[in-house]
């Protein structure tokens, strides 16, 4: 559903300025076809309702998963293909990763912000083959990474790119948010966006796959939105009990449709206090 009305633009986040808030939304893996625009039906609905720019996310392949039979996705030939689909029947600006070079140019063509992993974030080659497309680049903070150090990756990927913070290890399967490092960040004037579904993950806590606390999601973004970030990242799902990858740490989409007015007005609140 294609809304003629409300205009999002992700270009305007370009220097991590803006004081509109924005969201990352999708399922974390291509499923099928009809999940995906299904849900990017519901999250255009909420775009134009709140005048918000949300852009959809989900990956066609899951190259980092804890166990080799965990479900990966439909590869590059058939998620871009869904990806495409819904980013013209949507009219959602759409992201997606990549984990090799070679994937770049093809990816260009369909999506608006190409997505580095987390794990691969100083990743020489991938970075610049990204930003040689001229599209957003959007690079996960390592969960091994200083804040100070991503300004090497930004260097590599140029100023079109956003960093996005997905906590980062403490001891054994468990993660920990580190709100000082988000002025930090911050201080690259790039924008800066919080993943609240990936820092409440588990990693390898669930005998092979991924765990996850989803109810800690929505406070650490509360959180986030105190420390001035300039979106917000959740992965969704319509039954996350249900879902192949990241279950545990992903919220519903009725949830997410339920806590995205508050958050705005959160976000409206701390503007002006």
């Amino acid at each position: 559903m294609k809304n003629s009305e409300w205009k999002p633009s992700v270009f305007k986040y370009s220097n991590g300025s803006s004081t509109d808030i924005f969201v990352i939304a999708g399922p974390c893996v291509i499923e099928s076809e009809e999940l995906c625009l299904q849900t990017a039906s519901r999250l255009a609905s909420l775009s134009s309702k709140y005048k918000i720019d949300i852009i959809f996310k989900s990956s066609f392949d899951k190259a980092n998963r804890t166990s080799r039979d965990s479900f990966r996705g439909p590869g590059p030939e058939q998620g871009l293909r869904i990806l495409e689909k819904v980013s013209r029947e949507s009219g959602l600006s759409v992201l997606t990763d990549i984990h090799e070079s070679s994937q770049a140019a093809s990816v260009a063509q369909v999506v608006d912000i190409i997505q580095i992993p987390a794990f691969l974030c100083r990743q020489t080659d991938l970075l610049t083959s990204a930003a040689s497309t001229g599209k957003i680049v959007n690079i996960k903070k390592g969960q091994f990474m200083a804040p100070q150090d991503m300004e090497f990756s930004i260097k590599k990927a140029g100023p079109n790119c956003w960093i996005t913070e997905r906590g980062t290890f403490f001891g054994y399967n468990r993660l920990v948010v580190d709100f000082a490092g988000l002025p930090i960040l911050k201080s690259f004037n790039v924008p800066i966006i919080f993943d609240a579904t990936h820092s409440v993950q588990i990693p390898g806590g669930g005998k092979g796959v991924s765990s996850g606390n989803r109810k800690l999601a929505l406070p650490l973004a509360k959180a986030a939105l105190s420390m001035g970030v300039n979106g917000l990242f959740f992965e969704i799902h319509p039954e996350p009990q249900n879902a192949l990858c990241d279950g545990p740490n992903s919220i519903s989409v009725s949830e997410f449709e339920k806590q995205l007015p508050r958050l705005i007005d959160l976000h409206s609140f701390l503007l002006k206090s």
